[in-house]
């Protein structure tokens, strides 16, 4: 298993996410975040939101589902990635949540909550007024009505929003130079997997999908915009099989991607779920074949690094994590994985190497991973980063009881004793 995927595993349960009133674990994959960044880019262009605000948060949750918060924290869930055809359709989905976010529905939702709820509290006080004057089956009925006036109410406003925020997305993609006729096949998706024959529009907080069809299929006839990317599906399929090695049942896994499937997609996910089922040796060579046939992409030395770091061929995982990151910009998540394989092998000069990218991981983007590392390498103040790395991992108790001996061996004036105090502060 990846070491960052093993990692998110050793704390799953802690790094949560709320929303929807519910809690999901976030999946952190370098691959699958810069694909998805890069086919969101043309769409925020298109909607003038600076690009360096968008965050895109991968959900582990298998439903068909995608959605927005604070305007441009958009999340995806895993089975709207496992269950598209192509980045074209989640380039549609996007753009309907780029919708929701610009046209303020988040905070108009809020204040409409807010009315409906002041009107359903005076309902209830009527509906007591009434029980006590009159008589209580009086009173009852109108508290009732209060009630169902409130949830009908909410229920036509997020419909109404739904549709806006389509209209919003054909017209986002048409400026961004897309096909907006993806939506068609979402919503087609859509249909496919729920029965209607049954359902009350009135009593659904979005239109029927029959309707949402309909109404896209006007706006966009004579629309010729172009695909996300060409080489963009080879990418989805990539990340499914990425998706299914690590998440689904090996006899699932092996179910989609059959031994005598030779494609990238198929070994990628084979070698993965070797991983998880223990045999390093098979996936190491499935690995190396998909690094002899591309190897510009450095996900596939990403994932060798892993197997020879499980291996304890400390000496290869480095090479195969420097390579990965020669091929690629900027990889926290990686230099992290790198950080942690030096921590380990332990040579001359490994835990200053090991400590500069954890701080470099720290001043970009902070993940528990760094502060476990540093907590490795940095004995002295190993107290103050196992703080830290708790905090991030929602254990209070046990980040206070690390932040209070930190507290006691750390310098006062010093930053790291600050932020202790803070750790100890929190109620």
């Amino acid at each position: 298993m990846s070491i960052k995927w093993a990692f998110l595993l050793l704390i799953a349960g802690v790094q949560f996410l709320i929303s929807d009133c519910r809690a999901a674990i976030e999946i952190r994959d370098t691959e699958i975040e810069n694909a998805v960044y890069e086919i969101t880019r043309p769409l925020a262009d298109a909607a003038k939101i600076p690009f360096n605000r968008m965050k895109i948060h991968i959900v582990n949750d298998n439903s068909f589902n995608a959605f927005v918060s604070g305007g441009t924290d958009i999340f995806i869930n895993t089975g709207l990635l496992t269950k598209i055809d192509s980045f074209a359709e989640l380039q549609a989905v996007l753009a309907h949540e780029i919708g929701h976010a610009q046209l303020g529905h988040i905070v108009q939702m809020a204040a409409k909550a807010r009315a409906e709820t002041a009107r359903y509290v005076a309902m209830q006080m009527l509906g007591v007024a009434a029980a006590a004057l009159y008589n209580a089956q009086a009173g009852i009925g109108i508290a009732a009505a209060g009630t169902g006036m409130a949830a009908q109410s909410m229920l036509a406003f997020t419909r109404d929003e739904e549709r806006s925020a389509d209209d919003y997305a054909v017209n986002l993609m048409s400026k961004a130079g897309l096909d907006p006729s993806a939506l068609i096949s979402v919503f087609q998706k859509m249909q496919n997997m729920q029965s209607q024959n049954k359902v009350n529009p009135s009593n659904i907080n979005h239109p029927l999908t029959e309707e949402r069809i309909k109404n896209i299929k006007l706006h966009v006839r004579s629309n010729d915009g172009k695909p996300a990317h060409k080489d963009a599906d080879d990418k989805l399929k990539l990340i499914q099989a990425k998706l299914a090695g690590y998440l689904d049942s090996p006899e699932r896994t092996k179910t989609l991607y059959p031994p005598a499937d030779k494609s990238d997609a198929a070994l990628y996910a084979r070698a993965i779920a070797r991983i998880r089922g223990g045999d390093l040796t098979s996936a190491k060579t499935g690995t190396l074949t998909l690094a002899s046939r591309h190897e510009k992409n450095p996900y596939f030395y990403e994932l060798l690094g892993d197997i020879e770091f499980q291996s304890g061929h400390y000496d290869d995982s480095v090479r195969a994590y420097e390579q990965s990151l020669k091929l690629i910009k900027s990889a926290p998540q990686i230099e992290l994985a790198l950080a942690l394989v030096l921590a380990e092998r332990n040579k001359p000069a490994d835990s200053d190497r090991a400590a500069k990218l954890c701080r470099r991981a720290i001043l970009t983007e902070p993940m528990p991973l760094a502060y476990w590392v540093m907590a490795k390498v940095d004995q002295k103040k190993s107290d103050y980063y196992l703080a830290e790395y708790y905090y991030m991992a929602r254990d209070l108790k046990r980040a206070k009881d690390h932040a209070a001996r930190a507290a006691k061996q750390l310098p006062p004036d010093s930053p790291e004793y600050l932020k202790a105090r803070d750790i100890l502060d929190v109620k």
